[in-house]
């Protein structure tokens, strides 16, 4: 293939498909606006996709068919492999019907496990395209008579290394998410030294494949990359598992950048770097949100030195049940309701029931608002997405900085399966896990009204609540969907 100009066409066209990608980002940091924001992505993508099979699936010939009147027309003639094009007709086919599947049969309650899964895709992608061009340079013109330029092997070296480090973090995340492995930290003895070592090893590795482009360099650095993915991961608590989340979001945008310096592609490093940069500024507000060093999240270190308790409640005390019926009552009664969801309204895809019954508490006069916490759910924003898709009014919902001091001139403070973050125990004990992070103070309200499917168990990070044992709580025990129905019901 002879290499020529790039087509300024092509340059104009990623320009184009980068402004969409920020329009996008825009778009997303409301509710009001997400799919806007969706809408300008998927343009945006289609951009860069057409132009990148336009611009790199043909092989070009650069032809000087004549002169007229001092001026040379040139005209680029076209012979496209059929085969590389039916191949990779075939691949966006086989995706996008993937991907449209999934979509469709995935719930709401699997969707961090699925984000997560799509960061070690693209994680692996990174990788393979790293190793496609450590074994193959000529293909990707990055060498001279089997020399790898020196800017090409850097680009290489932390590809293959932040690609790597997102696949294997981003199967452990998934793990955790799906249940496949414990909600607990698992720590092991020495980590933040062997990680330190491990970290130090890939970073002088990557400095030394600079001078030598051994296979033997190339395959360590990917090795110790997968394994420093899994060793990040493995002790971070089920608690921190939505900044988890978060920050391989991050991670995956960088690798699509490295793989764009690699492909030469502008709207892969433009792309790469937006999602990368805007998921370590995710990372760092929830991190803030959650009383979290940002340092300690890229070293993998923030899962607790205490392993997080188990997975039944520890005390038998005295606490109070109610029904449907009684919570209803309250409610009818109450002047200021603020609803607090949590992931047990995902599981149970309460969301519109919950919709249902904020309107008819409306139409008797009750103000009713939503309190969301920012790691409420196991992925970023997993509360916002549940309510917007029950069409929830978006001036209805709150952020906990905006309305945690309302809960004290609250009526009832309507709890719907979110445990870790209305628990008290983060600002008392010091023991605790989840000691330091911000919480919804709804125990300070008049009534909490705690939907809850049984009292044996505990939140996510392993810690009991102790706003179950308040005088001034009401335990609604059982499916939180059926719970609301119910209570519709009753209101009625």
């Amino acid at each position: 293939m002879e290499h020529i100009t790039v087509n300024p066409w092509a340059s104009l066209a990623y320009l184009v498909a980068g402004v969409c990608f920020i329009l996008a980002l825009r778009g997303l940091s409301s509710p009001a606006t997400s799919q806007r924001g969706n809408r300008m992505g998927i343009i945006g993508m289609t951009i860069a996709v057409v132009t990148t099979l336009v611009t790199h699936v043909p092989t070009i010939q650069l032809v000087a068919v004549g002169t007229t009147g001092g001026e040379d027309f040139v005209a680029f003639f076209s012979h496209v492999d059929t085969v590389t094009v039916v191949e990779i007709l075939a691949a966006i086919a086989l995706g996008g019907v993937i991907g449209l599947v999934t979509a469709r049969r995935i719930a709401m309650t699997d969707m961090p496990q699925l984000v997560a899964a799509f960061h070690s895709l693209v994680g692996m992608a990174a990788v393979l395209v790293a190793c496609a061009a450590f074994l193959n340079p000529g293909a990707f013109g990055i060498a001279e008579q089997g020399v790898i330029f020196v800017q090409s092997r850097i680009e290489m070296g932390l590809g293959v290394a932040i690609g790597a480090i997102t696949f294997s973090g981003s199967v452990i995340a998934f793990l955790k998410l799906n249940g496949n492995m414990g909600g607990k930290p698992i720590l092991l003895p020495g980590r933040h030294v062997i990680n330190l070592a491990v970290l130090a090893g890939i970073l002088g590795l990557v400095a030394y494949f600079t001078l030598d482009q051994s296979a033997w360099v190339f395959w360590t650095i990917t090795l110790l990359s997968f394994v420093i993915g899994f060793l990040l991961i493995v002790p971070i608590g089920g608690a921190d598992m939505p900044v988890v989340v978060s920050m391989l979001n991050s991670y995956s945008g960088w690798a699509a950048a490295a793989m764009g310096f690699t492909l030469h592609n502008t709207a892969m490093i433009i792309t790469g770097a937006l999602v990368g940069s805007s998921g370590a500024i995710l990372s760092y507000i929830m991190c803030k949100a959650m009383n979290r060093s940002f340092i300690s999240v890229i070293a993998g270190g923030f899962g607790g030195d205490a392993a997080a308790a188990g997975g039944e409640a520890k005390e038998q005390r005295p606490w109070k049940r109610g029904s449907a019926d009684d919570a209803a009552f309250l409610l009818g009664q109450a002047e200021q309701v603020i609803i607090v969801p949590g992931y047990g309204m995902a599981v149970s895809q309460a969301q519109h029931a919950l919709r249902e019954m904020g309107d008819k508490l409306k139409a008797h006069g009750v103000r009713v608002k939503y309190a969301i916490h920012p790691v409420a759910g196991r992925m970023p924003g997993h509360m916002n997405v549940l309510l917007a898709e029950a069409n929830v009014p978006y001036d209805d919902v709150f952020e906990l900085e905006d309305i945690n001091s309302e809960f004290a001139q609250t009526d009832i403070a309507f709890v719907i399966g979110a445990n870790d973050v209305t628990n008290p125990a983060a600002k008392t004990d010091k023991t605790s896990p989840i000691y330091g992070m911000p919480v919804l103070d709804v125990e300070k309200a008049k009534t909490v009204l705690f939907i809850k499917r049984s009292m044996g168990g505990v939140g996510y990070a392993g810690v009991d609540n102790d706003v179950f044992y308040m005088d001034n709580t009401m335990m609604l025990l059982g499916d939180a969907k059926k719970m609301v129905e119910e209570i519709v019901k009753s209101l009625d």
